[in-house]
Parts: C-alpha cells; structure tokens; sequence
C-alpha cells in the first residue's frame, strides 16, 4: 500500500497570505490614488404588487444626474457614483475628507413586462422604479366558426 504524505493546507494558506499583504502594501505605497477609493453595492428591496414590480435602492448623497438607468434586452441595469467631501476648518487647521466609488446592479425582468413605461422617482435618498406588468386578457374561450 503506498502512503502519501500530505501538507498541512493551513500552513500553506498563511505563506500565501503573507506575500499577498507584502504586495498589497508595495501596492498602496507606491499608488498616487487616494487611499479612500471605494466601491460599493447599494441595499436593495425588491416587491411584486397587483399591476407592477417595484426596485427600491438605498442611494443617500448620490445626485440623480449621477445615476443611470437602462433597460436593454429584458435587462435593467443601474450605474452611478458617490462621491463624498467632508471639510472642516478651525482656528488652527484645515481639513478635506474626500470618498467617491461605483456602483452598478443589474435584474433580469420578468416577460411579461411593459418595459416603455417604466419610471422612476427619487426622495430623501431613496430611488424607486416602478415597473408596470403588461395586462394579460383573462383566458376566455373564443369559438371560431368555420366558412
């Protein structure tokens, strides 16, 4: 019977873990970006009612000329950017705080779906599209006479 030795895969996990910290730093040491670059997934709700589907983004301090929506192909997508500058002046200092990231969501759409009259609308930080559900006739039996 041949016996195989196996490594200790934890062992293995922490070298790998030091050299990606080591680059990671050489990394952000030589960047000239700012250091308070961020990305970042805005919360979502979603809900289904009577005559539409309903997407709420959680977007607070995002203009809406930074936010685009689009439909391509039974696809809603949702882009935008944050961008965030905080200063505060005393007597004896100055100082800028300055963020910005991306973002970008997209959601298949159900078939049945009126994607032309889709709408959006925005308060206190919150977007809602609204998506109405094409009117489907009730399933009614038509008979078809024969000439």
């Amino acid at each position: 019977m041949l016996v195989t030795r196996h490594r200790n895969p934890t062992h293995t996990t922490r070298r790998f873990d030091l050299i990606n910290e080591f680059f990671n730093a050489l990394e952000t040491q030589n960047s000239e970006e700012p250091r308070e670059v961020f990305d970042f997934i805005p919360a979502v709700n979603t809900r289904e009612g009577k005559d539409a589907y309903y997407i709420e983004l959680d977007l607070p301090g995002i203009k809406k000329e930074d936010v685009e929506i689009s439909v391509d192909k039974n696809i809603l997508s949702i882009k935008g950017k944050r961008e965030v500058k905080k200063e505060e002046e005393k007597d004896d200092y100055y100082r800028i705080e300055s963020a910005y990231g991306t973002f970008s969501r997209s959601f298949t759409l159900p078939e049945k779906v009126d994607t032309e009259n889709i709408k959006a609308s925005g308060e206190n930080g919150v977007v809602e599209i609204t998506i109405p559900k094409l009117k489907v006739e009730k399933d009614t039996t038509k008979k078809i006479e024969i000439e």
